[in-house]
């Protein structure tokens, strides 16, 4: 089952605060409706957020009353504005948002074939992306052995993407080749995502996984219970790999202890016209700190510091995973502008 689909004029996704304990479907007939659900973090995952771009896009246009290809245009721009302000980092959805309005721009016909062509544009975003991850997941699986033990960050799997996954989707590949292997997730405070969602992934297709907190990674890694690290990305620069909070500091770990560090991530996420210091880091609601659920853990006015992502310079990292391969440390030179 896919994370997210277009049902005549209908966005249904999964809400992923939800999760695990209530597995409720988000139905969405307007592009607000989309841009609040990534706002709150019910659409999370930069792929996932990519193709949710994509399709509030098409929401616009197929409700549109616009007689004119110049007015539907403008009302597309005007989206694609309150779509760039939901979440700053994450390069997929500003990339699913140019592709669609830039073949918007360019095509030649009337309103009315522009909405079909904007719905079906959307689609095929979503198509890509399915299909990215399932070569991701093959290419990858050939880096892990039987028997392996993959340490995760985050949740970068089905649910974090249209279909099947980056870093699980390597995994799930692994294991669907008949290789007995075992998974640590880290449970990535503050919103938990490893814990909430990979675990919960992984449990429903039967690949077994032992949760540990974030500060745990280095214990781990001493006492020998990690071979290889696998990740996702949201964003891919010249000199850097920005993902979840935390992934700096596996990156460093796993160098110390001479494991191997692995980024999955379809080619959407390639950011290279930029470098990691041009990225703007999300922040986020200091109550996710300050709080668990609606439990107030700290005193009053304490000062928060709360990003929502790292910067992992590309020197940490082993091996990137697309869709078009597995790139090794030689070949990131191709990354320099």
């Amino acid at each position: 089952m896919r994370t997210i689909e277009w049902r005549n004029g209908t966005v249904i996704t999964i809400d992923q605060t939800k999760l695990p304990h209530e597995t409720v479907f988000l139905e969405m007939k307007t592009s607000n409706e989309v841009a609040e659900a990534i706002k709150t973090m019910k659409i999370r995952g930069a792929p996932l957020l990519g193709a949710a771009a994509a399709y509030a896009l098409a929401l616009t246009a197929y409700y549109s009353e616009a007689k004119e290809r110049e007015e539907l245009i403008k009302e597309l721009e005007r989206t694609a504005e309150i779509l760039r302000g939901t979440r700053p980092t994450a390069v997929n959805l500003f990339w699913a948002i140019d592709r669609i309005l830039s073949k918007a721009i360019a095509f030649s016909g009337n309103a009315k074939d522009l909405v079909a062509f904007i719905v079906e544009e959307a689609q095929k975003i979503a198509d890509e992306d399915a299909e990215a991850n399932r070569l991701i997941g093959n290419y990858g699986a050939e880096l892990i052995c039987g028997g392996d033990v993959i340490l995760t960050h985050c949740n970068a799997g089905a649910l974090a993407t249209v279909e099947y996954g980056t870093a699980l989707g390597v995994i799930k590949a692994a294991w669907d080749h008949g290789k007995k292997i075992r998974v640590i997730a880290t449970e990535t405070r503050p919103k938990l995502q490893g814990a909430r969602l990979t675990t919960y992934e992984l449990k429903r297709v039967g690949i077994p996984v032992t949760l540990i907190t974030d500060n745990m990674v280095g214990y781990a890694m001493r006492q020998q219970l990690v071979d290889k690290v696998i990740v996702g990305a949201d964003r891919i620069v010249q000199d850097a790999v920005i993902n979840k909070i935390g992934t700096f500091t596996i990156a460093v770990l796993a160098k110390e202890h001479k494991i191997p560090f692995y980024v999955a991530a379809p080619k959407s996420t390639f950011d290279l016209i930029h470098n990691s210091a041009e990225v703007t880091i999300e922040e986020r609601n200091p109550e996710e700190i300050t709080h668990i659920g609606s439990q107030r853990i700290v005193t009053e006015d304490v000062e928060v510091l709360n990003p929502a992502f790292d910067i992992t310079p590309l020197k940490y990292v082993s091996a990137i995973i697309c869709e078009s391969g597995i790139l090794y440390k030689k070949e990131f030179v191709k990354f320099k502008a």
